[in-house]
């Protein structure tokens, strides 16, 4: 059956894509670590505000981990919308103004209906 009609067109057909099942495998492992940090992390309070001391360290180094975790997550989902062409890359930038003056004239102050 082919389909007609004015926004008939060939489809792309789907294609198993090893990069975004690695992509997506990273994300979940991160986001169960963040998961588990943040417990950890609550419960290294509880033990703290209890009196034991080192666990106000065991407290700031799962603290850490949670952040790093859960930004790693952000950044791979980033990775897979860019890939999934969901997103696009910024724009490359122009070269500075300064460098450019150099080879373009000079512009005229006022714009275009002052240089009439």
């Amino acid at each position: 059956m082919v389909a007609q009609g004015k926004r008939a067109g060939a489809r792309q057909k789907r294609r198993f894509r090893p990069v975004l099942l690695a992509l997506a495998l990273g994300v979940t492992g991160s986001l169960v670590a963040w998961g588990y940090l943040v417990w950890a992390a609550i419960d290294f309070g509880s033990d703290a505000r209890s009196g034991d001391d080192r666990a106000w360290g065991f407290l700031g180094l799962a603290g850490a981990g949670a952040v790093a975790c859960l930004f790693l997550a952000l950044v791979l989902v980033a990775r897979i919308t860019r890939a999934l062409g969901i997103t696009q890359a910024p724009p490359s930038r122009q070269p500075s103004s300064s460098a450019s003056s150099s080879t373009s004239p000079p512009s005229t102050p006022g714009g275009r209906r002052a240089s009439r």
